[in-house]
């Protein structure tokens, strides 16, 4: 079987109203998990700037936990110096918002180092459980304060057609766009809030790119321009998650490892999914 997950909000959908369709042809719909069902949300922060908007994530963030179901698992990821375990899946509730208020800001953001595994431990769980996963990173990365120098350095300094100096956040792009091309083969949407948007070039193309990145994994990213609107992208990425999000079981196309476009409607109008997937039959059945 493969895993398709797609958001849908409004009313209920039944296996019967879902159709998936690969590459234009019919596949069929084995079994859909709602939104009611179980859940397992991988929550990832990567916070190194203003204490101001990381205080206004965490009561946010607090407060959407505290009200998830008793069949919803929230794993604690640090994205900062390699993306690693805060807290486990398996731990309480009151561990977990122990862990979220006692949560450190790093000198440095770890988002564009983090993304891919963030995506590969979600895939790794939905292959051993069938359950919903999503995967949630809030992060306030500025990009020139990642380790590695993203501003595209003028090469040679006595070339005035030296073409970085005409385009500068071109070496931001490429390695979005590499980045983007290597999760082509996974499966769980990632949701981003950015507590803070930037409008220099340099984080203005980081941001776009960003954003395509994660609508290309069928999720969705806020970008907060004021400290005032952290709480409510918070909350429209967790309403997307927990109200809005279905996992489709459909049958394995026959020819595996390869890129498809696939479709998910309802009711004949098109659904929010990743639009193209390279299938690689890892992980699945």
């Amino acid at each position: 079987m493969l895993r398709v997950p797609f958001r849908s909000p409004g009313s209920p959908l039944t296996p019967a109203q879902v159709s998936v369709s690969l590459d234009g042809k019919p596949a069929r719909v084995v079994r859909l998990l709602d939104p009611g069902g179980d859940l397992f949300l991988l929550l990832t922060l990567d916070l190194s700037g203003d204490l101001s908007l990381a205080d206004a994530a965490r009561q946010t963030i607090l407060k959407r936990l505290a009200a998830l179901p008793p069949n919803a698992r929230v794993a604690l990821m640090r994205a900062q110096d390699s993306l690693r375990v805060a807290v486990d899946a398996a731990a309480t509730r009151e561990t977990l918002t122990a862990a979220i208020e006692a949560f450190t800001i790093a000198p440095r953001p770890g988002l564009l180092n983090s993304i891919e595994g963030a995506q590969e431990l979600a895939d790794a769980i939905a292959a051993r459980a069938r359950v919903r996963v999503a995967a949630l990173i809030v992060s306030d990365s500025n990009v020139v304060n990642y380790r590695e120098d993203y501003s595209n350095p003028v090469v040679n300094s006595s070339d005035s057609g030296d073409m970085s100096r005409r385009f500068p956040e071109g070496l931001i792009k490429e390695k979005i766009r590499q980045i983007k091309a290597r999760m082509q083969t996974g499966e769980t949407p990632l949701y981003l809030v950015h507590l803070q948007y930037l409008s220099d070039v340099l984080n203005t193309a980081y941001q776009t790119g960003l954003q395509d990145l994660i609508r290309s994994t069928g999720g969705e990213a806020e970008f907060c321009r004021s400290i005032a609107e952290v709480p409510t992208s918070l909350d429209r990425a967790f309403d997307w998650i927990t109200q809005s999000q279905y996992l489709a079981e459909v049958e394995a196309p026959a020819n595996r490892g390869r890129t498809v476009d696939q479709l998910v409607s309802a009711g004949g109008r098109e659904i929010h999914s990743r639009a193209r997937r390279q299938f690689s039959g890892k992980g699945q059945k």
